[in-house]
């Protein structure tokens, strides 16, 4: 009896010690069903983009010195509930600390390890549905740099349950690009002229933004804001033959400048297809409405397309430009607009545009639009961001995209506007 009680004991002080050898491995090296990658979901926020030295790079964080940075991560779940959270970090010498911060609540944990580790970072709540975003701050730290950070973890949700950028993180920090698709009746296809109004309403003007008002098949034309300083109206032409670099293209494919407009800068462009760029530096102005124009014909085997822009303040039509596409015979098809971010720091920031007005002419005359088809590009598609979306609203309608707002068009609706009933008044004949 005596043999058996201490065999017993044995085997329950046996099972004790493994039992707490493997609480504690759970804590100190938990295992998380979501990792969030930095390199696509992040942003610097609060930085001084002069003097900031804080890197995010395609492996995370890296070179962290500043105190002030704050980095944000953003992630969306489509249900609420606890989650447990962690962060994949190495510190590169000494130690530093990081706080984690989730709305009011705040963990600060520990890194003083070479190699990649997982530590945790407190359990915190989804109030519901929507986009959710994580603050890291520097707490303190021995050597030059905060620890490295490379991914966001998360347990308490399967993957499934949770949109963030997965891949191809460089479009996904650019965010979601939104289009508006103006369907012409069968038989009104040769379209020779499209006309549109665009207007962006004020503090919608971000940096980064090509508000796209009068786009086709073989081309684009609208305003951009490039800079505090600097905007442009732009208009370019792909050429026939398919390279992201203009070099590339045999002389018989490139596109050739006809003629361009007073203040105009041409040449070829890259990196999404090439072709032949025209671009007016211009000060447009938010809450201002301003008229694009286009035209295309065929001229035995080359097309030529220009563009006009109007602004009301001058009451007159400009030339931006005119090009000839060869071995291309065609006229307007595939009439639509959009709008992108083309600075994927700016991914951060929401911004928004009206269009509205649209007409296309052909042999018989002007035709008023009045519906569209909402689309979007693979990043939404994707669903590596849900932040877009686009519909009619005041007789216009609407593009917007990005600042992780909880919006969600859903892709391919259809939407209407009611009709002005008024054709454009432009004298052809007295364009330049």
């Amino acid at each position: 009896m005596i043999v058996w009680s201490n065999l017993l004991w044995v085997l329950m002080v046996i099972f004790l010690n493994t039992c707490s050898k493997d609480v504690q491995s759970s804590i100190s090296d938990p295992e998380f069903a979501v990792q969030i990658p930095l390199a696509g979901n992040a942003w610097i926020v609060d930085q001084d983009q002069t003097t900031g030295t804080t890197k995010l790079t395609d492996a995370g964080i890296q070179k962290w010195d500043d105190n002030d940075d704050k980095i944000r991560i953003f992630f969306y779940s489509d249900k609420s509930g606890d989650i447990e959270l962690g962060l994949k970090v190495r510190q590169q010498k000494g130690q530093s600390g990081i706080r984690v911060i989730f709305e009011n609540k705040v963990n600060t944990i520990t890194v003083q390890t070479t190699d990649w580790t997982s530590l945790p970072a407190g359990t915190v709540h989804l109030s519901g549905a929507g986009y959710h975003f994580i603050d890291l701050e520097g707490a303190e730290k021995e050597g030059d740099y905060f620890a490295e950070v490379s991914d966001l973890l998360i347990s308490g949700m399967d993957s499934h349950d949770l949109v963030f950028v997965r891949d191809e993180f460089y479009w996904g920090r650019r965010g979601p690009s939104v289009h508006l698709n103006f369907p012409v009746p069968s038989g009104e296809e040769q379209v020779e002229w499209f006309y549109s109004e665009l207007m962006i309403p004020a503090g919608q003007d971000v940096i980064g933004s090509y508000f796209m008002a009068n786009g086709f098949a073989e081309g684009y034309f609208g305003i951009q804001v490039n800079s505090t300083e600097e905007r442009r109206i732009l208009f370019s032409v792909w050429s026939p033959y398919s390279t992201d670099n203009p070099e590339d293209i045999p002389e018989a494919y490139r596109i050739k400048l006809l003629k361009k407009g007073e203040g105009v800068t041409t040449g070829a462009f890259g990196n999404e297809g090439s072709g032949g760029q025209s671009y007016k530096v211009f000060p447009w102005k938010s809450d201002v409405t301003y008229g694009f124009l286009i035209r295309a014909y065929p001229v035995d085997s080359t097309t030529i397309y220009t563009a006009y822009f109007y602004d009301p303040e001058q009451a007159h039509w400009s030339l931006i430009a005119r090009f000839a596409r060869p071995k291309t015979r065609t006229y307007l098809k595939r009439l639509h607009s959009f709008l992108e971010n083309f600075i994927p720091e700016q991914g951060i920031v929401a911004r928004r545009g009206w269009y509205g007005n649209q007409w296309y002419y052909n042999a018989s005359g002007w035709h008023e639009i009045t519906e569209t088809i909402f689309t979007a590009d693979n990043t939404a598609r994707k669903n590596n961001r849900l932040d877009f979306a686009g519909g009619s609203e005041n007789n216009l309608f609407y593009l917007e995209n990005c600042g992780f707002r909880d919006l969600h068009t859903t892709i391919d609706s259809r939407f209407t506007r009611t009709g002005n009933g008024v054709p454009p008044r432009i004298d052809f004949n007295s364009l330049e």
